[in-house]
């Protein structure tokens, strides 16, 4: 699936900001997103997404925060080079010493 990026930083910004400063306004924090989703022109989940990313970021919520999620790829990317490597270090020193071997008896 394609990652779009349809809406500015700002305008998420100022989204997320408006369900934290008018939340009060309405029985729950759904019921803000819902509102002020249908404002923006997103979806309702979309806007959550961008709510509890800001939280976790904040520290309001538990979960991994953005730069860790970063840091996180980095390394799990790090990881898949570094297994892929060994791997091809592995089989030239088998080849290698199987060359050595077959040079060994002529």
């Amino acid at each position: 699936m394609k990652n779009q990026n349809r809406y500015s930083p700002e305008v998420k910004e100022r989204a997320v900001r408006m369900v934290f400063e008018h939340g009060h306004e309405y029985n729950s924090q759904w019921s803000a997103i819902i509102s002020i989703s249908s404002k923006i022109g997103c979806t309702a989940e979309t806007l959550r997404r961008w709510v509890r990313r800001v939280e976790i970021d904040s520290g309001k919520r538990g979960g991994m925060t953005s730069d860790e999620r970063g840091r996180f790829r980095e390394l799990e990317r790090e990881n898949r080079e570094l297994r892929r490597v060994n791997e091809i270090l592995r089989k030239a020193s088998a080849f290698f010493a199987q060359a050595e071997l077959d040079r060994r008896r002529k």
